[in-house]
């Protein structure tokens, strides 16, 4: 069933997924989209084309439902990233103060988590941030690029098992591994840090596998990759981008296309059900 939405409320980050985001939500003609802003992170033109729009601070939680109310949004998405030192260097609002002193942990899952608390409070739900991207959804098998190898398989299938592992103990859900060797797994540096410490190791035979982790909160916390994803992999030798089919957002589909094309970067969908013994067979 296609639920249809008349207003939306869009959180919005840096990078193209807010961008698309948008787009995705002008397609499905959603009538009134309210961008809440953020300064230094959310892109200016992309505020220039919402409804309405309000500028915050990282941690200016308040300030923001009192926007979304003012602007009859029920419904809200959060979409692209903000400076992970943001998140730890917060100048918080009351309300942001009140709900911090209640976390027992603060890090980005809980602190966001709090957040889709703290606009349910107020009668504002916070939707998936696949809303409105299903199409951009990885399927399973090859995506893009030259086909796996026999080899790239069966790293494939190891790496997948690794990072599901690492993504149960919230260490990273990216590994990159090299004929089944792990060279690197992802934690606060980003996925393209890991990328570039692993590919270096890698000696240009590589492999990434992207995963989501049990129980992932699909409101603030998506598996993507994009354009950008695809180039630092090239150029630090990694070869293959094996992504968790139906979890993992492919950002600009056309341009990442173009990017596997110009590094000889495969990309390759894996169920979510697969054991490594029936992904090893293709």
């Amino acid at each position: 069933m296609i639920v249809k939405f008349e207003k939306i409320g869009l959180i919005a980050g840096k990078g193209i997924y807010p961008e698309l985001l948008l787009r995705g939500a002008r397609a499905a003609n959603v009538k009134s989209v309210a961008i809440a802003a953020f300064h230094g992170e959310t892109s200016e033109a992309l505020v220039g084309r919402a409804d309405a729009h309000e500028w915050v601070r990282v941690g200016q939680l308040g300030k923001m439902i009192k926007f979304f109310k003012k602007q009859g949004v029920r419904h809200a998405v959060m979409a692209g990233q903000i400076t992970p030192g943001n998140l730890f260097d917060l100048r918080p609002d009351m309300r942001t103060l009140m709900m911090l002193g209640k976390l027992k942990q603060r890090n980005a899952e809980s602190i966001f988590g709090a957040i889709g608390d703290e606009l349910a409070k107020d009668g504002i739900e916070l939707l998936d941030a696949t809303t409105f991207m299903e199409d951009a959804l990885v399927k399973e098998g090859a995506v893009f690029g030259p086909a796996l190898s026999e080899r790239q398989l069966g790293d494939a299938a190891y790496a997948i098992e690794i990072a599901k592992q690492t993504s149960k103990l919230d260490i990273g859900q990216t590994v990159i591994v090299r004929h089944g060797t792990v060279l690197a797994v992802e934690a606060f540096e980003g996925t393209n840090e890991c990328i570039r410490r692993g590919g270096g190791l890698g000696k240009g035979q590589a492999l990434l596998a992207k995963v989501s982790k049990p129980n992932q909160d699909f409101r603030f916390d998506v598996p993507v990759i994009g354009p950008d994803t695809v180039r630092v992999a090239g150029e630090a030798g990694v070869k293959a981008l094996v992504l968790e089919a139906g979890r993992t957002l492919i950002l600009d589909w056309d341009a990442v296309r173009d990017g596997c094309e110009r590094h000889g970067v495969s990309v390759h969908g894996v169920a979510t059900d697969a054991t490594p013994e029936r992904y090893r067979k293709g």
